[in-house]
């Protein structure tokens, strides 16, 4: 099952290359990705299939992993009104959604509070 890591950086050059490299040389891929400044800090949310092992390979590094948490992967269409549609179905299930980002293949990430009932929104 994919996995989000939220990883904390410093504000610095080389802090967000220093990342890729260490999961590049552990041979994870990163599928998707978003990252964020917040109050000083970097915030990067990493799409991977094996959490544990980007986790491990990050903190050797010395980056700081927040969380690893399950996350829905779905294909969407590329057109106008899609992810409006498709957060829809989900809101309508009664799910918050509380992460979003675009992942490669014409794929979205989404965290929401309940997986399952996400999933079953969206058929």
């Amino acid at each position: 099952m994919a996995k989000d890591l939220t990883v904390f950086l410093a504000n610095r050059p080389g802090t967000l290359a220093d990342a890729g490299e260490a999961l590049g040389k552990a041979g994870i891929n990163i599928d998707g990705l978003g990252g964020f400044p917040c109050e000083g800090k970097g915030t990067l949310h990493i799409l991977v299939e094996d959490g544990n092992r980007a986790k491990a390979a990050l903190e050797a590094a010395g980056h700081t992993v927040h969380e690893v948490r399950d996350v829905l992967v779905y294909e969407i269409d590329d057109k106008p009104g899609e992810f409006g549609r498709i957060c829809r179905l989900i809101a309508d299930a009664g799910v918050n959604i509380d992460l979003a980002y675009t992942a490669s293949q014409s794929r979205i990430v989404l965290g929401t509070d309940d997986l399952d009932k996400a999933r079953a929104a969206l058929g």
